[in-house]
């Protein structure tokens, strides 16, 4: 392996990926990122951490408490995924990715450990992740969840603060069937002695949160019990968002445009506060400044982005049915003549928990992502005529986006989602271009 295409192909064709395999990649353990990480000389203990876990939301707090910390002089690790565009974009300090060199320097040096371990994509991935971090010396690091929290590969670190998001009905045949057990898997992250922020205050599964978060001593804070926030504005470009906290009203510009963001703020919020309290020098400034900028600082993509304005073609990662409420509520907001939707799931995504509330007046372009989870276009499409959901199916993703601009007229809308990875193609050959 000398090249980084060698390197990748390797990671990607010898080892389990759940993005790829579905759940017969998920390890119900620790044991394999233990042991990699141990060989390394456990580097994740070499520099602070947040954790941060959730159903919705967590990707786009991670890279607002990245952004945030960069913006005020930190030295700041980014680890998330999955990745949309390049395998890099998983592994970032201060918004550059890890370079192609370190990711080929790290297979050749640990192959022999990669093979007797046997470790997922996933798994390999992390170890990568700490190493890199702990080499380049980041002060502090940003770990979002790839999968539950309990038994996730990123909980063997040690945070500083943990976050948890949104929790919401996703992955049942892995962590559970009721919000209750999933919202146990994802307090897996709560650890001894250490704050813990709950973005939002869900009251049927609050207990489960304050249980754990008794049972180790964890100081725990609810934020939007701390912080209201609300949206008072909004272009194309950004929304204003009111915050008061303790009789002080601050107003931020975000450049994520999404209303869930203003959910999500809040727990940022809340985690700042807490790292300020740990002697993190947070000013209001660079707050309000890093919060303007977060793509820019972090480069964060498929949340609520637009992709083109001739034709107006806006993609959302939104994959569950929380996510999906989030994007139409998204669409309620804005004035079409008619809506498009380029669309496609994963074979063991729950539709029944999704294709409820996407609206029955659009046209839908159903298609499969290249990968073997996906579920094929003509299936979706069968499925989705039994909740009034008209359309037609197209195969690959970039052939119903293709339809779907060649039905485009001058004050329509065309939206792209439905799976990380229908997005993720549509951003491949944007890159492309």
């Amino acid at each position: 392996m000398k090249t980084y295409a060698e390197a990748i192909d390797y990671l990607y064709s010898r080892l389990p990926m759940f993005t790829r395999d579905g759940a017969s990649a998920y390890k119900k353990d620790l044991d394999r990122t233990i042991a990699l990480c141990e060989a390394l000389g456990n580097p994740q203990h070499k520099f602070k951490t947040i954790h941060v876990a959730g159903t919705n939301g967590k990707g786009s707090s991670s890279h607002m408490l990245a952004a945030i910390l960069a913006q005020a002089g930190y030295k700041t690790g980014l680890y998330t995924s999955p990745h949309l565009v390049d395998f890099r974009e998983r592994v970032r300090i201060n918004g550059e990715q890890v370079s192609e060199d370190f990711v080929v320097d790290f297979v050749q040096a640990n192959a022999a450990g990669i093979e007797a371990v046997q470790p997922s994509f996933f798994e390999a991935t992390v170890a990568l992740a700490f190493d890199y971090f702990a080499k380049e010396e980041v002060d502090i690091a940003v770990i979002e969840v790839g999968l539950g929290g309990r038994l996730d590969s990123t909980n063997i670190i040690s945070p500083a603060v943990c976050l948890i998001t949104n929790i919401g009905m996703d992955h049942m045949n892995l962590l559970g069937d009721t919000l209750a057990e999933i919202a146990a898997e994802k307090a897996g992250i709560i650890k001894p002695l250490t704050p813990v922020v709950i973005s939002e205050t869900q009251e049927s599964i609050a207990a489960v949160f304050r249980d754990k978060a008794d049972r180790v001593q964890a100081p725990l804070f609810f934020a939007d019990q701390i912080y209201t926030a609300e949206r008072v504005a909004v272009n194309s470009q950004w929304q204003q968002v009111n915050v008061q906290h303790q009789e002080v009203e601050t107003v931020y510009d975000l450049d994520l445009l999404g209303s869930y963001q203003v959910k999500n703020l809040r727990g940022v919020l809340a985690v700042i506060e807490q790292l300020q309290v740990q002697g993190f020098k947070l000013t209001p400034t660079d707050i309000a400044a890093a919060l303007s900028k977060v793509q820019l600082l972090t480069g964060l993509q498929g949340r609520w982005q637009t992709l083109c304005t001739d034709p107006l073609i806006i993609c959302d990662t939104g994959h569950n049915e929380d996510g999906i409420k989030q994007v139409v509520q998204n669409l309620e907001g804005m004035s079409y003549v008619t809506l498009h939707i380029v669309i496609g799931a994963m074979r063991d995504k729950d539709l029944a928990h999704m294709l409820p509330y996407l609206p029955k007046n659009a046209v839908y372009y159903f298609s499969n992502p290249d990968m073997p989870r996906a579920m094929p276009a003509e299936e979706l499409s069968d499925i989705a005529a039994g909740y009034q959901l008209k359309g037609k199916s197209y195969g690959p993703v970039l052939s119903a986006l293709a339809a779907a601009k060649e039905q485009f007229k001058k004050g329509d809308l065309i939206f792209v989602g439905g799976s990380n990875f229908v997005v993720a193609e549509v951003l491949q050959d944007l890159a492309k271009k």
